[in-house]
């Protein structure tokens, strides 16, 4: 019975559309053309009525994302970050869904809150606001600890938020399942494996407990980053759907008013967020990877603070180097080295022509880098990119999804803050920085000590795994074996070379 439940929920969410005019919206935006509205109109409107009727108090776009629930909302934080890609209208309109949604009732987060942590609330807090913020997931008080007086700040999940993304996710990955039965030319974009990767992304941020690890490691690693701040759990006062954390004061970075109001210079916190972000992906390999003005906040003295760690990126550093060396690539318009590192890393297909691949690249990179700093746009990049790995048989790369989309929403940050910012101007020292530390002389010798160190833990077990390699050699040997196989003495040099590296190793560290 999934599949007509699924389908369903996708004629309801059209239907949706249509009886909140989001749809129109939509077409608007992207600048469809009159044919395809007057489809989309004719095609909808005899379903409009099964359509949910939403908030009528709030725009058509925003009224439909709310309704239709927290998967969609999540969209439509994204597309908040993108003035440059459905207009400052409309991005102010979704802005909404960052942080004002309704709220539930006080009285059921204190319920949750002393059912989590199995005690009167009184021993635990005092003081416990009404929300103070109210997101897709979950919403926030503030409080004061009994213990110590501090001031914090309590998420608590909405109730029934588990069952609502699960059946999002089940009408997306029927979507997706569609989509790949009915135009095979999509499977190379792995639709099904994308909404795997969003549904474990969902998953974490639906156990407070992981946020709560993520915040703890996220403020390790940025502890010396000067102007940024990560607020730290209170482990004592955490469970799965309840999390207390430091409280962060600031004004949201999405309040230009507010931040000139402080003196503050928006094109220098611009810069930063995207420094920030770069450093973090690059660096650490660990990212937030939410970064819309929702879950930022700046202080008076210019610090931002960063919040709800429930969407976090980890890339290896096979990976990092890969992103880095495309991105420098770019920057410094070298299209060549751009389609080595896309054939090295094992994104195109080795049979492709790689002379004909960065010609490509070079014709997705010129027009961007020849655009006024207005209109040089990270989310233009990705999609020409999109359009010439298509034609050269690139499969969708799940890992690097969140770290792609987190890029064009930082990027939409700093351009809230300042729609003269350059990225890429912006992104230059950071990569060349990462460069000079992970790909040149000292990050050789940086791998060189990390493969001695591995080396050396499996020191102990190589005898007996050369003497197991020398026996099933020997079951193998025939008398008819061609002379230039490998034979007991290649496996003895070959043990004897590994000890030794073993050992090497060990002395060395």
């Amino acid at each position: 019975m999934r599949g007509p439940i699924n389908l369903w929920r996708l004629i309801r969410t059209g239907a949706t559309f249509e009886r909140t005019g989001a749809m129109h919206v939509v077409l608007e935006a992207m600048k469809a053309p009159p044919r395809l509205r007057v489809a989309a109109r004719v095609l909808g409107w005899p379903f409009k009525i099964l359509g949910l009727k939403g908030d009528p108090e709030l725009p058509p776009l925003t009224r439909a994302l709310t309704a239709l629930g927290p998967a969609y909302i999540k969209f439509g934080q994204t597309l908040a970050t993108r003035p440059d890609v459905v207009g400052q209208e409309l991005a102010d309109q979704l802005r909404y869904l960052q942080d004002k949604l309704p709220p539930f009732p006080r009285e059921t987060a204190l319920e949750t809150i002393g059912k989590e942590l199995d005690r009167p609330l009184e021993e635990v807090f005092s003081d416990l606001s009404e929300p103070v913020a109210a997101a897709s997931i979950a919403q926030v008080h503030a409080a004061i600890r009994a213990d110590t007086g501090a001031k914090v700040a309590i998420k608590v999940l909405r109730p029934g938020v588990e069952r609502a993304f699960r059946k999002d996710i089940d009408a997306f990955y029927f979507a997706a399942g569609m989509i790949e039965l009915l135009l095979p030319k999509t499977r190379r974009l792995r639709p099904l494996d994308v909404i795997r990767h969003f549904e474990s992304v969902v998953e974490g941020e639906l156990d407070l407990r992981l946020e709560a690890a993520s915040a703890a490691e996220f403020a390790d690693n940025t502890e010396q980053d000067a102007g940024f701040g990560v607020p730290r759990p209170v482990w004592a006062l955490s469970t799965r759907r309840v999390m207390t954390l430091g409280w962060a004061a600031g004004v949201p970075m999405g309040d230009n008013a507010a931040l000139d109001a402080l003196g503050l210079d928006r094109n220098e916190l611009g810069v930063r967020v995207l420094t920030l972000f770069l450093r973090h992906a690059l660096r650490d390999g660990f990212f937030h990877g939410d970064m819309h003005q929702g879950n930022l906040k700046v202080t008076g003295a210019g610090e931002i603070i960063a919040l709800d760690f429930g969407i976090m990126g980890r890339i290896d550093s096979f990976t990092r180097r890969a992103y880095a060396e495309i991105l420098f690539g770019f920057i410094r318009k070298d299209y060549r080295r751009v389609a080595e590192v896309h054939f090295e890393a094992g994104y195109v297909p080795p049979d492709r022509d790689i002379d004909e691949f960065a010609r490509a690249l070079r014709s997705v990179g010129e027009p961007i880098f020849g655009m006024d700093a207005r209109h040089i746009s990270m989310a233009k990049l990705l999609a020409y990119l999109f359009e010439v790995t298509e034609r050269f048989g690139m499969e969708t790369r799940t890992e690097l999804i969140l770290l792609q989309r987190t890029m064009v929403v930082v990027e939409g940050v700093a351009r809230s803050l300042n729609p003269e910012i350059n990225m890429w101007h912006v992104a230059k020292p950071v990569v060349e920085e990462y460069i000079r530390e992970s790909i040149g002389p000292k990050a050789l010798a940086a791998d060189l000590a990390q493969t001695a160190r591995i080396l050396t833990r499996f020191g102990p077990h190589l005898p007996r795994l050369v003497e197991e390699a020398l026996i099933a050699q020997a079951n193998q040997s025939t008398p008819s074996a061609p002379s230039g196989g490998r034979g007991p003495f290649f496996w003895t040099l070959l043990g004897g070379g590994l000890v030794g590296l073993g050992v090497l190793g060990g002395t060395l560290l």
